[in-house]
Order: structure tokens, then sequence, then C-alpha cells
């Protein structure tokens, strides 16, 4: 995983926190996790027949 260890995730987690505090932290990865969610949803949803042309 590009070859960070625990320290370096556990530090870019700390800069992260100061930079945007813990609220907007809590809101930033709710926005990720539903977008993520709507992702997924969209690309299951896709029908092979809209590609062909009439």
């Amino acid at each position: 995983m590009f070859g960070l260890g625990m320290p370096e995730l556990v530090i870019i987690f700390l800069v992260v926190l100061l930079l945007f505090g813990g609220n907007r932290l809590v809101d930033i990865a709710k926005g990720l996790g539903s977008s993520i969610k709507e992702f997924k949803k969209s690309v299951k949803d896709i029908d092979p027949r809209d590609d062909l042309k009439p």
C-alpha cells in the first residue's frame, strides 16, 4: 500500500484532524461514504442493452 506503515498513517490522520477538525472530518466521511454507496448502486444498475444503438 504505497509503502505506508501504521506510524505514517497515524501521522497523516492526525494532520488531517488538525486541518479540518473533528466535526468537519465526520461530515467529510459521511459524504464520502454516501457517494461510494451511490456509485456502487449506479454501477450495479447498468444495463448492457443501453450500449446498443437502435
